[in-house]
Formats: structure tokens, sequence, C-alpha cells
């Protein structure tokens, strides 16, 4: 007898393949048979007729490395039918932590990734020291999904090098050969690789870029050595091509690419680097492909990671925007529910009188204090989403366009559409990806044969951006609804987040709707599959506010063979894991 059966389901198997019918029974955690017809019975039977049914999505870059402490359901992930998740990404974690430093390492994640200290301090148990035991702790508890993760360079670094590491000194001897035997003994602990953040575009909430940034190339390669000594894996890293505010990098684009890529050869690592267009350096995202198609010819692995719609924020009154730093709001803020707040922005004579006033001195010591007024200046990169969450706005949609359109000022037009839907509308940002104003370029990037989709931040940027929907958006847009541009197939878009991200990260066990392998499925209903428009909730601990986003059309997860969401809520089912290398 089986555990389960999903019975007449569309089979998109996660290997690019053509989908075809059939029955799929689960045993033990296991996908026991596929076949057109399964004779046999089971504990319980979904049927899946006119639905499709794809392995779980393995989402390699999300920021839930504190999350975990204290929350099992890794929302907002696990509504989108994520069954693996990878943190420690960007050089940024927890662990490992000398006792008394904690307080440093959630400065250095707020700044980098925005998550609310207050949350990360009220929700970390701070149950470890070491990276081993950090692993130790999150193997104690058992979660809505699996859980893989890579040791991070910022961590690693500053309890190696205390001050002098956050300050980013150069490293002694010592200290990289004591990087190096932490390293290694993190990954025979189960870590999956090796991270670290080389731009300048990621900084502490004390202002100093994260411990790595200006590592020599002795760190670098010493460290490379001993996660090669270790057992492999992966060396991620966020490059320092990536401009800071439209400054030039102080690195080309050649150099650092030589540096990743002689690593990549070298060594038998998987070298993998964040890729996106920036509107200062437009093309240089096809010369890092070129580049990394190379090093593929030439035996390394040297790929980029690159995001599937435009990387950016979202605008809203619970999050930031345009008059964050004007006076009224200001006050209302301070003394009103999110609820009550909206209630008194949509009155006309609050309206008149923020739209009257001017900003508030802005204050260098609070991160992002300065957002607010530099959205305000420009409208022309801010659109309208829509009722239907549109993330491929079209120029008539800027927030300059439609108030030229009405005749009024851009301020007005900026404060009625966040007024819209009782004030919880959302304008998008696009900071990157989105040069010529629609996904042509990101299209070409998804369907390069050197990238890997990836940059989802999960559990990350709380206040700006849910792109932890964006595996739900490979299927939505690039797969059924893209209008502007050339789409995927269906299988196309369920490999890149399945076979493909399970291959990256090394997970021979997961990926395929096949015979054997791990049961991790999704059993979709596309036809209605629809992103949700984005939304707050101060559900994080001590009160603090995210930004979610939900999907519809999720019939049915899966993990480990137990149904962990049906029709979208949460079973209550917790078979997820630690999964080590």
């Amino acid at each position: 007898m089986f555990d389960l059966i999903i019975r007449g389901g569309t089979v998109v198997d996660g290997t690019g393949a053509p989908a075809f019918t059939a029955d799929v029974a689960v045993k033990d955690g296991v996908i026991a048979q596929v076949a057109s017809t399964i004779v046999g019975e089971a504990a319980e039977e979904i049927d899946a007729t006119g639905k499709l049914v794809t392995p779980g999505f393995i989402d390699i870059h999300t920021h839930y490395d504190g999350q975990v402490s204290w929350d099992t359901l890794l929302e907002p992930s696990s509504g989108h039918g994520v069954t693996t998740v990878v943190v420690g990404n960007c050089g940024v974690g927890f662990a490992p932590v000398r006792p008394g430093r904690e307080e440093w390492l959630v400065q250095l994640m707020e700044g980098v990734e925005d998550i609310p200290g207050t949350a990360l301090h009220e929700g970390i148990k701070w149950e470890w020291e070491t990276f081993p035991e950090y692993l130790d702790a999150i193997d104690r508890r058992r979660y809505s999904m699996d859980i893989a993760a890579y040791v991070p360079h910022g961590a690693v670094r500053g309890y190696v090098m205390g001050d002098r590491g956050a300050r980013n000194e150069d490293a002694t001897a010592e200290d990289i050969a004591e990087m190096a035997r932490i390293v290694r003994e993190a990954r025979e602990a189960g870590a999956v690789g090796f991270s670290t953040s080389r731009t300048m575009g990621h900084k502490a909430k004390d202002g100093e870029p994260v411990p790595g940034t200006f590592a020599s190339s002795e760190e670098l390669n010493a460290i490379a050595d001993a996660l090669t000594a270790g057992g492999g894996g992966i060396f991620e890293i966020a490059p320092e091509v990536l401009p800071d505010g439209g400054d030039q990098p102080t690195m080309g684009m050649t150099e650092e690419l030589q540096w990743m890529g002689d690593l990549a050869l070298r060594t038998d690592l998987k070298v993998t680097y964040l890729l996106l267009q920036y509107a200062t350096m437009p093309d240089t995202w096809k010369q890092a492909l070129d580049y990394s198609s190379m090093i593929l010819e030439k035996g390394g692995y040297l790929r980029p990671q690159v995001a599937a719609r435009p990387f950016g924020m979202m605008v809203c009154w619970a999050g930031y925007h345009p008059f964050a730093k004007r006076p009224t709001f200001i006050s209302l803020a301070a003394s009103h529910s999110l609820a009550d707040l909206r209630t008194e922005l949509a009155k006309p004579s609050v309206r008149a009188q923020i739209l009257s006033e001017p900003d508030e001195p802005v204050n260098s010591a609070v991160q992002f204090d300065g957002l607010g007024p530099a959205l305000g200046m420009i409208p022309h990169l801010m659109y309208a989403m829509g009722d239907n969450v549109d993330y491929e706005p079209t120029p008539a949609m800027s927030v300059k366009a439609l108030a030229d359109k009405a005749g009024v000022s851009t301020f007005e037009m900026a404060y009625d559409l966040l007024n819209e839907n009782g004030g919880t509308a959302s304008l998008m940002f696009p900071t990157l990806n989105y040069v010529g104003e629609n996904h042509d370029v990101i299209y070409e990037m998804l369907t390069h044969p050197a990238a890997i989709n990836g940059l989802s931040d999960g559990g990350a940027h709380v206040r700006m951006i849910c792109d932890a929907s964006i595996p739900t958006y490979l299927l939505t847009h690039w797969a059924r609804d893209r209008a502007r541009g050339p789409k995927l197939s269906i299988e196309e878009a369920v490999r890149m987040q399945t076979t493909a991200t399970a291959a990256v990260m090394g997970l021979s066990d997961r990926g395929e709707v096949a015979e054997g392998k791990r049961a991790d499925i999704n059993v979709i209903d596309f036809q209605n599959l629809r992103l949700n428009a984005p939304h707050a909730e101060n559900d994080l601990p001590a009160g603090g506010r995210r930004i979610l986003q939900s999907a519809d059309g999720y019939v049915a997860t899966i993990v480990n063979g137990a149904i962990t969401r049906r029709n979208g809520v949460d079973t209550g089912a917790r078979p997820g894991r630690l999964v080590r290398a």
C-alpha cells in the first residue's frame, strides 16, 4: 500500500522533457512509481486531472539564516511551491559567533539584508558558537521545507579577527590559516559551500562594508583550498562589479571575472556569482555570460545567478515611499496602527497637508532615512503595478506618465496611487534589470546556457520586496502570461528551478518527478495560478513588519512525502530537515 497516489496529472518532471499524463505514487518519502496508470491503494489520493504535477522548487538564494531559529513555516517561500532553500548567501549569516558579538552580526545582517534588528534580537535563540553547532541547531528542528547552508565570510572573518575583521583590515597569515580551518570544519559538518561579498552595495548598519569585501587573493585562495579539502562544494560571490549608487566599481569587470575564472579552473569548486543589469553599465552582463561560457568550455565551473524579474523595491505606505519624511506623515505613523494610518491618509485634508509640506532633514545615521525623498525625485522610474500585479509595466504606467496624462503633479499622482485598494497598493521601482523598460534582457539572461535562476532573496529586504514569489512568477509570467516578448515553455520554467538548481547544489536526490527521487512535489492548477498583490504584516518577532505575497493555485505542496500545504493553506506538517552536503 502506498502512502499517497497523485492521479491523472500532467507531469512536468523537471528535466525539460515534454509533459505527459501519469499517476505518481509515494511511499516512505520517496517517489515509488510513475506510470500511466498505477494499480494499487494509498492512504490518500489526490485527483490531479487537469493539473500540473512538478517537482518541488529549489531556491538557492535566500536569507532565512535567523528566521530558521524561530519559524518552522518559512513563509513566504513555503507558499510558492518551494521545498528546499539555501541560506547563508552574500557572505552574511549568524555563525560562527563569539559570545558577546551577537549584536555585531545582527547589525551586519540588518544593514545588508534590511531585516529588522529588533526581530532578529528577539527571535534568534543563539544556541551555537561554531558553524557545526549552528547546523546542529537547525538539525534539531523540523520545518515545512528542507534547508541547506553556506558558511558566510563575514561571520568567519569577524569571528577570527574581531574588530580588525569588521573594519576589513588585511588578514595576517595566522588569521588566514584560522579562517581556512573554520571553513573546512564547516564543510565537513555539512555546509554546502562558502559565500562572500565584494560589493560596496553591501554594508552593515554601522556603514562598514561586509568583512571580506577587500579580501586578498591569498585569503580567498586559502579558503577555497580549505573548502576543497573539506569536500568541495560551492564558492558563491556577490562580486565587486556591482556598482554602489551608480558609481563605477573600483575593479573592472574583466579583472573581477578573471579571478573568479582562475579560481574555477584551479579548483574543482562550483563558482557562482550574482549578475544583474545596471543602468550605468547596461551591457556588462553580456561580457560576464560570454566569459562564464568560456570558462565552462575549458572545464571550470563558473555560472552567474540571475533574477527572473526586475530587481528593485515595492513602494507602499507600509514600507518606503516619497512622503516618509513629511512631518504630518511622521506624526501619524508614530501614533496610529497601519490600518488606522491608511484611513487617515485617505482623508482629503490629510492629503492636502502632506502634499503641501517640505521634507524633514534626512538623518544620515538612520538606515534608508533618505530613501523617501530620493523616491520623490524619480517619478519616471516608479510604475503603477495594476490589479494584476504587473512586473513588466510599460512606460505609460510610470508615475510621471500617468501624472502628465491626468494633468497633476507627480507627487499627487504617487499619493493617489498609494491610496488605491484601501491604501494597500504598491508602486514598483525597478532599480536593476529594467533598462529599456521591458524583460527582454532578463529573457536573454535566463535562457543563457551558463546562467542559473536565483536571487529571490527570500527572507531579506522585508520592507522593500517579496521576491520570494519568483518561483511562482516563473510559471505565471514566463510560461503563461507574458505579452511583450518571448516566453518560456512550462517545461523549461519548471526545469530552471528544479533539476537545474538541484544540480548546482549537488542535491542529486531531488528536483525530478522520477522513481527513486525524494517525494518533493507540487500539484498546481496552472490555469488559475495567480500572484496576489503584496501586502504587509507585522508578524515578525517584536512586531516587526514585512511585505508578503501569496499565491492562489497551489493544490498541494508535498515535502518528503508529507502534504505541507493544501490549497494554499499550511497543514501543520513539518517534514523538512537540514540537508548536509
